[in-house]
């Protein structure tokens, strides 16, 4: 059970729709309960349920061509970052658009993103869910950053000659 908002997090990472991830999430607890003779006692619990959401999908991925056009409105915020308690305003905002930006990263780079920066695998562990080598985790992982990092600067500099001009 405590490990469902973090379920839900990583399900509407790649589901990108609130429904489909709440479906993400229950498959996904179906699949564990069924498989959990598989379960290898003292690994990690939520690395191996977020492989089977990962790999659960795919599957679904593949069966249910087209995909939703992310310019649907009933798509919302890709992921659900929160902010720490209290009520910073600016925090806030700077969540929201740390959030925009993530969602429109491609599929594999957000993957990385929320599995290391968000959920706190190790590379090793984010390799093991998403069935990549570590050395793709770890370029996976630095261009997410980089265009993060790029999309945000450039996101705050525009602000800041819309303010000037």
């Amino acid at each position: 059970m405590a490990l469902l908002p973090r379920l839900r997090a990583f399900a509407r990472s790649l589901a990108r729709s609130r429904d489909a991830a709440d479906d993400l999430v229950q498959a996904t607890c179906e699949r564990a309960l069924r498989a959990s003779d598989s379960f290898a006692p003292g690994t990690r619990l939520d690395a191996w349920l977020f492989r089977i959401m990962r790999n659960r999908w795919i599957d679904l991925h593949r069966a249910a061509r087209p995909q939703l056009s992310l310019d649907d409105p009933d798509l919302g915020p890709a992921l659900e970052l929160e902010a720490p308690p209290g009520d910073d305003p600016e925090l806030r905002l700077r969540l929201a658009e740390v959030r925009d930006v993530m969602g429109r990263l491609p599929e594999a780079q957000r993957s990385v993103l929320v599995l290391v920066c968000v959920q706190g695998l190790s590379y090793r562990e984010a390799a093991d869910v998403l069935e990549v080598p570590v050395g793709t985790i770890m370029s996976r992982l630095a261009r997410a950053r980089s265009a993060v990092g790029a999309a945000l600067g450039a996101e705050q500099l525009q602000k800041k000659e819309v303010g000037h001009g």
